[in-house]
């Protein structure tokens, strides 16, 4: 007898994100059918409960339309990181994508997913925001650490989201990783923790008294001008805490309200015992 609960389609990227979504969709009264897509999610999906999970390519615009069709979905949430460099280079587009992708005039990740936003609507399925069903992961304003951001550290955080929030206008990335108020390292379509780690390498270049600047580094992740929540939301998870501590970065700016601590408390427990001070900021 077929199933008399609502349906939520679910386009499922890498990390933690879309297991807590699809868990939480259950928990609400949602059979979940999932698009994965093949080249990013993680295998643990197919046992964590949903209506069906369907393995989709990153290419195959038509097939994820017509899987959610075939399932009676007309409601959907993408959740989980897609790493730019595989949207630009790994995709083998079908014939609906292709076009849709010689139709964009600014080849980044807002335009491209506005874009399938946009024919996923006109097929009838409208896409939620990502954050909808995860309100209480979202950060709230204030210190979240035991240990405040020190003087120095708030020099960088003003200065960081300063430089943060021309380059996010244009979509380059959300993340700077700043030292005494110079800029190391801009995200681009590595991601979060790449730059960081790229931050830690180049400080860790600078020798000696070769290097006027503090080793300490301070990220700064914001959310983008006018944040589309359905798509790019910026998370923060345990693996960023770690990487922060590996590259001697000692303090993380957020934006209160825009970004998900995927870990939720893990998060706040493995920065404190690192001593690295979280800040959101309205």
């Amino acid at each position: 007898m077929p199933s008399t609960r609502k349906k939520l389609g679910l386009i499922a990227g890498n990390g933690k994100f879309p297991l807590l979504v699809l868990d939480a969709a259950r928990a609400a009264g949602y059979d979940v059918v999932v698009a994965a897509i093949k080249e990013e999610a993680s295998p643990e999906i197919e046992s964590c409960g949903a209506a069906a999970v369907h393995w989709i390519s990153l290419g195959e615009l038509s097939k994820l339309i017509e899987t959610f069709q075939r399932a009676g979905v007309t409601r959907a949430v993408m959740a989980g990181q897609v790493k730019h460099k595989q949207i630009f280079s790994a995709i083998r587009p079908d014939w609906r994508l292709a076009k849709l992708l010689l139709s964009l005039t600014t080849r980044n990740t807002d335009s491209l997913l506005g874009a399938v936003a946009k024919v996923l609507a006109d097929e009838g399925i409208t896409l939620e925001s990502s954050t909808w069903l995860l309100e209480p992961l979202l950060v709230k304003s204030g210190v979240l650490t035991r240990r405040a951001p020190s003087e120095p550290e708030r020099k960088n955080i003003d200065y960081g989201r300063a430089v943060a929030r021309q380059l996010a206008q244009h979509d380059i990335g959300q993340t700077v990783v700043i030292a005494e108020s110079a800029c190391v390292a801009v995200e681009a379509m590595e991601g979060t923790d790449a730059a960081i780690e790229r931050a830690g390498k180049i400080m860790g270049s600078l020798h000696g008294d070769a290097s006027t600047l503090s080793r300490a580094l301070t990220v700064v992740k914001i959310a983008k001008p006018n944040q589309d929540m359905r798509f790019d939301v910026p998370v923060i998870g345990v693996k960023t805490i770690e990487v922060m501590q590996a590259s001697a970065a000692t303090c993380l700016a957020l934006d209160a309200g825009k970004c998900l601590l995927l870990d939720g408390e893990k998060v706040l427990d493995a920065a404190d015992a690192s001593g690295i001070a979280i800040v959101a900021d309205p």
